[in-house]
């Protein structure tokens, strides 16, 4: 099977000023339907560090081997769903230091794709939650709920517009999860997938 992370990435149409004026408050039906939920898990690797440093969006980024379940039946684009961080560590990276409200599900979005503003030349899966961590967490696991789609992958004349598209995503994600059909399923990622068997 051909690794969709390291194949060429496809060109991104333009950011316009009409798709910004007529982006919706709220995104999906109001019950998950196919191929949603989609379960993403593995250790967050250490990524580009733009971010928090550009975007003021902290982000962790899932390994290549997490990716498969998505990147079979999606395409690129801005996602969204829930998320935990759990405690358990690997890696060389320091551990991080938690508190009980940093390790419960919680509402994410989640960029899949090349990143056009910066062109990548990778496919990554980078996962913004909305909650503000006391410390990084690379080296540690994190288990991903996919239930839908916001947008298409983009290209920017700017940083700035960017940033407000994210921005943007963030409170479509807040308001789409509120929905009951969604929320309840926070209870998926009560327990901690099992390890993959080789």
């Amino acid at each position: 099977m051909s690794d969709p992370t390291s194949a060429a990435p496809p060109e991104a149409p333009l950011r316009t000023e009409s798709f910004r004026k007529e982006r919706p408050s709220i995104v999906g039906p109001e019950i998950p339907e196919a191929p949603y939920p989609i379960r993403l898990s593995g250790t967050i690797q250490r990524g580009f560090g733009r971010g928090g440093r550009d975007l003021g969006c902290h982000t962790a980024n899932l390994p290549d081997d997490a990716l498969e379940p998505i990147t079979s039946v999606a395409k690129t684009g801005i996602y969204y769903g829930f998320a935990k961080v759990y405690e358990d560590h690997e890696g060389t990276e320091e551990k991080g230091t938690f508190a009980p409200e940093d390790l419960i599900v919680l509402p994410m979005v989640m960029s899949l794709g090349w990143n056009p503003y910066y062109k990548n030349e990778k496919l990554t899966a980078e996962v913004h939650i909305m909650h503000k961590f006391p410390t990084d967490f690379y080296g540690h696991f994190l288990d991903v709920l996919v239930l839908g789609y916001i947008r298409p992958e983009l290209d920017y004349t700017s940083r700035d517009a960017l940033i407000e598209d994210i921005q943007t995503d963030i409170r479509v994600a807040h308001t789409s999860l509120a929905r009951p059909a969604y929320d309840e399923l926070r209870s998926v990622l009560s327990t901690k997938p099992q390890p993959k068997s080789s």
